[in-house]
């Protein structure tokens, strides 16, 4: 029997979920040209909250966003761009950053409200401790790649909504980082141009999948 989910307030069975994802991932292409209309903030909000989701070890949640929907500034980020076409026209761009230094501060406000005071002790004495043996450098690292989680979740969730996007990481990161007044330490992990999509995009070749799958 079909297990009943939620899926944005309908009721489902697991089999429609599942067939309505498959859907998405199938149908997601990078868009480069898009509608010349604005995307509300209150949507822009929305779409980012469903990315924050994501998991992350022990819910740090170390990822950041800059939304960049200004006219100037999404003219300065394409120049960061090594002058990406997407940036200027979509109405949105997202820098996708995380922050370690902001993310260990921060400790306190993502573990669980019920666990007794002893156990939020000693969790976040283990986080602590975990990331005292890292670097510098291997900390900011880790960061980066939990944030790339939340950054397939968005593209995903972008596409569920409708609008189309173009994940880019051929930018200058000092550059991005000095726009917006990012810490020398955050990692940026990727831009995310975003819009109603004035094209279809372009259909990619993809590997069989018994060619990069091993068994053990």
């Amino acid at each position: 029997m079909s297990r009943v989910v939620e899926l944005g307030g309908l009721r489902m069975g697991s089999a429609e979920v599942a067939s309505a994802v498959e859907a998405l991932v199938q149908k997601r292409r990078s868009i480069r040209d898009y509608v010349q209309e604005p995307i509300g903030r209150d949507l822009i909000l929305e779409v980012l909250s469903l990315a924050g989701r994501a998991p992350s070890a022990w819910n740090l949640q170390p990822w950041r966003f800059v939304a960049v929907t200004d006219a100037a500034h999404r003219e300065t980020l394409q120049a960061a761009a090594f002058g990406q076409n997407q940036v200027g026209r979509a109405p949105v761009t997202v820098v996708v950053y995380s922050d370690m230094v902001d993310t260990l501060a921060r400790i306190d406000s993502v573990l669980r409200a019920d666990l007794a005071p002893e156990a939020k002790a000693k969790t976040r004495q283990s986080i602590i401790g975990f990331f005292e043996t890292l670097t510098d450098s291997q900390r900011d690292q880790w960061g980066r790649a939990q944030a790339n989680i939340a950054l397939g979740y968005l593209l995903l969730i972008l596409e569920a909504y409708g609008l189309g996007s173009s994940p880019m990481l051929g930018f200058d990161a000092v550059q991005v980082r000095s726009l917006f007044g990012l810490p020398d330490h955050a990692e940026v992990v990727a831009l995310v141009a975003f819009g109603r999509p004035a094209e279809e995009g372009r259909a990619s070749q993809r590997h069989e999948v018994a060619s990069l799958v091993r068994w053990a």
